[in-house]
């Protein structure tokens, strides 16, 4: 056993990090700026988007989002319930309705079946502006079908990529833009992510709404405080032409994500290799059930989520993780589906049952660490911590079975 609790998760930080915020402390320009510019410009070239906006979350990222595109009253975005709760707020924080369903059993990404089905069933007079899909553990939605509905019901395609990057569908990273349709994807930098500026986000797509959702991101007002400083007459005068926010990120939090930005491909073929090594381990393993990897996906492996087969253990989900605990390994769950917290349950009347699979999945659901900053020998404790675990609490029924 560990002599040391092997976090769930660490951000991958390095001298070049240390070197690219010091520079910006030293700049004298600490507030959205140049470096805040270069972020969304590099960001954007290497998702392939039209046009990107550098924020403070992504939270921020999937509010700007709607409100670009006029989501407000009698309007609906349909989204997954299993989601962390702020990409449903969000959409109540508009005026809009939120429009929960379930989830395929596999990825346990939205289902463009259910996304069809409450298409066709809004309230009269109710427009839907949007479709709002997670990119759940940095496994991609089936994009395809994705739009083809919101094609069919003229609404935008908002994406929650805050696991997905670097992830790709068919060949295309998430976040590239160029559909028939608003195509919208939203990134989180939080200090867990895969790229991290501390506390941060991304808006991609295309230019006309991302410059509107520029506009909206900093109060409404009319020219930034960088822009106004490069202006030769009246650098002190703007204008407010919309009630906006406050949303906008800094050039401290920009340097840091230039140079996280720089060193993605290493950060992310690492959580490839751990996430091969687990895969490798537990496959053979029949109180488990190994996350689900889609052919034409490139998986961005932000969380390893597997799924314990409850019947064939003597303990709950529960006291699986507090035995990992015990043993120094942390572990979490992602996520307590929306529907099954106590504000959407009033508000909507849900009951657990009303998205099945999503309720049925989560209660097995268990989530292991997977960064960088892992080595070899943590991913080996983790390996020998969850092998040990099923082996001691195997049931007694399966462990005849598998002797008979």
């Amino acid at each position: 056993m560990r002599d040391t609790l092997l976090p769930f998760s660490i951000p991958s930080i390095g001298e070049e990090e240390i070197e690219a915020v010091t520079l910006a402390l030293r700049s004298g320009w600490i507030t959205s700026g140049p470096r805040a510019r270069e972020f969304e410009h590099s960001f954007g070239e290497f998702v392939g988007a039209s046009a990107a906006l550098a924020l403070n979350s992504g939270t921020a990222a999937l509010h700007l989002a709607l409100a670009a595109i006029g989501a407000g009253p009698r309007t609906a975005v349909i989204t997954s319930t299993m989601t962390f709760c702020s990409g449903v707020h969000v959409i109540e924080q508009v005026g809009a309705r939120p429009i929960l369903v379930d989830v395929e059993p596999d990825t346990l990404n939205i289902d463009p079946a259910a996304v069809e089905k409450a298409a066709r069933s809004l309230r009269r007079g109710e427009k839907l502006a949007a479709i709002m899909p997670v990119h759940l553990y940095g496994h991609a939605c089936d994009r395809d079908q994705l739009l083809r509905i919101a094609r069919r019901h003229r609404c935008a395609l908002i994406e929650d990529a805050a696991h997905a990057f670097p992830a790709g569908h068919a060949g295309r990273m998430i976040g590239g833009t160029g559909d028939s349709v608003p195509v919208l994807t939203a990134f989180s930098f939080y200090s867990t992510k895969n790229l991290t500026t501390g506390e941060g986000g991304m808006l991609t797509g295309p230019r006309d709404v991302v410059d509107k959702a520029r506009l909206l991101s900093l109060h409404g007002i009319s020219r930034d405080v960088w822009n106004r400083d490069q202006q030769a007459a009246d650098p002190w005068f703007y204008e407010v032409t919309e009630a906006g926010f406050k949303y906008n990120m800094s050039d401290i939090q920009a340097a840091l994500g230039i140079a996280q930005l720089r060193k993605t491909q290493g950060l992310s073929k690492r959580r490839e290799e751990i996430a091969r090594q687990y895969n490798d381990a537990f496959r053979s393993i029949e109180e488990l059930e190994m996350p689900a990897c889609r052919a034409h996906v490139d998986h961005a492996w932000h969380i390893y989520a597997l799924r314990l087969h409850p019947h064939r253990m003597k303990i709950s989900r529960s006291e699986f993780i507090a035995e990992l605990r015990r043993r120094n390994i942390a572990a979490s769950v992602h996520f307590i589906p929306v529907h099954a917290h106590r504000y959407y349950a009033d508000a909507y009347s849900y009951q657990l049952e009303d998205f099945p699979i999503a309720w049925r999945e989560y209660q097995r659901l268990v989530s292991l660490p997977i960064y960088p900053a892992m080595t070899d020998a943590d991913v080996s404790d983790v390996i020998d911590t969850v092998r040990d675990v099923c082996a001691t609490h195997r049931s007694l029924r399966t462990h005849a079975a598998v002797e008979a």
